[in-house]
């Protein structure tokens, strides 16, 4: 699929950012590949995907390559050239990544591996970073970057068969039933969360749905389909309506505020096929 002729402009207005912070590809000359966002490398070429733009596209081969460079021999991705290399930064270049088709390449198996490896106990995943201090709160799992990694294990062939990923199902489950802020970074649920954001970038009901909606585990379970439902409340004559989108973007037109989205309401209908396909375990 090639960028449709209505999304073009939105694609020139991304691209005309890659070279924002001194270096091609949304980056810095020292490669800090999440650096200015909602135009770094990671939300540019995640968007461009969005767009319909194909991963062989050079634009993305050579952004795929980048983050690739930046891949560790432990299976991590140092996504900045100094500082601690942290879980989130991981899932989420390994998720791009997945996203542009390279779940098979030999390293990020070794990617794979390594997040099942630093499982936190609770199912989720975790960083020891504590930016609001530490209290009972802190000793959960960060909801998004788990979030995220149930993202990257569906392009593996785990999902739906390795009971590590189910643990993980069940601890965003519960989250919907906690609802307070927890983990490290203090995610929760409340106002701001069931806003539809999009394009995906935070923790908000939208995302929440779309990526637990490939996990049988979640499919039947009575919170996911309360989530369900209020997204699918949410409607308007059958499409999503952005309710919240960074400032940036608000030039673009396939995210306005306010407006339906024909690319999110795209993956709406990926999450109700979801629904109604189960994946043998």
């Amino acid at each position: 699929m090639a960028i449709d002729e209505k999304y073009v402009p939105d694609a020139e207005i991304i691209l005309s950012h890659r070279n924002d912070l001194g270096a091609d590809f949304w980056t810095t000359p020292d490669k800090r590949l999440f650096k200015g966002s909602p135009f770094s490398a990671v939300d540019s070429a995640s968007m461009l995907l969005e767009l319909g733009m194909e991963p062989s596209d050079p634009v993305l081969r050579q952004t795929a390559e980048l983050f690739l460079s930046v891949w560790q021999k432990d299976g991590r991705f140092k996504v900045y050239p100094s500082g601690g290399i942290y879980p989130c930064h991981t899932i989420i270049a390994a998720a791009l990544l997945c996203r542009m088709g390279y779940a098979s390449d030999e390293r990020l198996q070794k990617t794979f591996q390594h997040l099942l490896d630093i499982q936190y106990t609770d199912g989720g995943w975790r960083c020891n970073k504590f930016s609001f201090g530490r209290g009972p709160e802190t000793e959960y799992s960060n909801p998004l970057p788990t979030l995220m990694a149930l993202d990257v294990f569906r392009f593996s062939g785990l999902i739906n068969t390795d009971e590590k990923l189910n643990r993980a199902v069940d601890f965003l489950l519960e989250h919907w039933t906690i609802r307070k802020p927890i983990g490290p970074c203090h995610y929760g649920i409340g106002s701001l969360f069931m806003q539809v954001e999009y394009p995906f970038r935070n923790y908000n009901l939208f995302v929440y749905v779309y990526v637990l909606s490939f996990y049988n585990r979640a499919k039947k379970d009575k919170r996911f389909l309360e989530a369900f439902n209020i997204l699918k409340s949410k409607l308007i004559d059958g499409q999503i309506v952005v309710e919240r989108v960074v400032p940036k973007l608000a030039g673009l037109s396939f995210c306005k505020k306010g407006e339906p989205s024909e690319l999110a309401s795209k993956r709406y209908r990926e999450i109700v096929e979801n629904l109604h396909r189960e994946v043998p375990i």
